[in-house]
């Protein structure tokens, strides 16, 4: 079945979710098993998480989508990851989405054209002794090239860090059928200075990063909206924060560009690793007349 017929309008994106603490599976586990029931559709495992990261919690869940967000294709083999997929399939079919991305030339030692190599890793995942199927995974992607390859080879695309404006363009590249996902961070909080402080703390790294910086660029944003951890103006274009009534409606500008499904990211007080699953039961509550 199709990615976008499986994991609805809203999911979560989370890092807190693939810990490699062993003290804190129960936990998660436990976590994982309350999002399912609080009605999302799809757990996308934040960082660069792999399939067993998502093992982990299948047993704890029954129907929710599982999903990496993303596998970074510098980390694994194709034919390894081909394998750990095939596992995890047969102990819980039709469970799993794989999220597939090349990273950033800053963060890989041995990176090379991401284009390129992305296309000759689905190679390595059509021609594995157990192919991945095309409709069985996404691409983080966020440029138009790696937007047609998402359309053409997966089952669409996950991009990051992406406004409204933006998903309506990617739409348009990738038409109609294919899965549009976007991570979209969200802070609960309704004052503003408090909810950008917040922000500020986790957009610079991004906004260091040249692929996040040409996207931005097209996008319309200046050298004056990366300047001091991010512009008013672009904090408020990025993540989504308000009282609960303002949540729902920037959300649905998401949906109304284009978009199928959202990812949807916790953002925290930097330094905050614990799984913020107050805020997830209060963003359901928030979406659940749209769920």
């Amino acid at each position: 079945m199709a990615a976008g017929r499986t994991v609805g309008s809203f999911g979560i994106f989370s890092p807190e979710l693939r810990a490699e603490d062993p003290g804190l599976r129960a936990g998660l586990r436990e976590a994982a098993a309350e999002l399912e029931e609080l009605g999302f559709g799809a757990l996308w495992l934040g960082g660069s998480s792999g399939v067993r990261h998502a093992a982990r919690l299948a047993g704890a869940t029954s129907r929710i989508v599982l999903a990496t967000g993303i596998a970074n294709i510098w980390f694994e083999t194709a034919a390894e990851l081909a394998a750990a997929r095939a596992r995890l399939e047969e102990a819980h079919p039709g469970r799993f989405l794989l999220g597939l991305g090349a990273s950033h030339a800053e963060l890989v030692a041995r990176y090379e054209r991401p284009y390129t190599a992305m296309a000759r890793y689905l190679d390595g995942l059509d021609t594995a002794a157990v192919p991945v199927p095309a409709d069985r995974r996404v691409l983080a992607a966020l440029g138009p090239k790696m937007l047609r390859l998402a359309r053409d080879r997966a089952a669409g695309a996950l991009p990051y860090l992406v406004n409204p404006e933006y998903v309506a363009r990617a739409r348009s590249v990738l038409g109609d059928g294919p899965l549009l996902a976007p991570e979209v961070s969200v802070v609960l909080e309704s004052r503003p200075d408090r909810a950008r402080e917040i922000a500020r703390g986790f957009l610079p790294h991004y906004l260091q990063l040249p692929n996040f910086q040409a996207n931005l660029r097209r996008l319309g944003f200046t050298d004056a909206d990366f300047a001091d951890h991010g512009s008013d103006r672009m904090v408020d274009s990025l993540v989504v924060w308000g009282p609960d009534e303002v949540v729902r409606d920037r959300l649905a500008e998401y949906l109304t560009a284009g978009a199928d499904h959202l990812a949807l990211q916790i953002r925290q007080e930097r330094g905050v690793r614990t799984a913020p699953r107050q805020e997830w039961r209060r963003l359901a509550g928030i979406l659940e007349p749209a769920q």
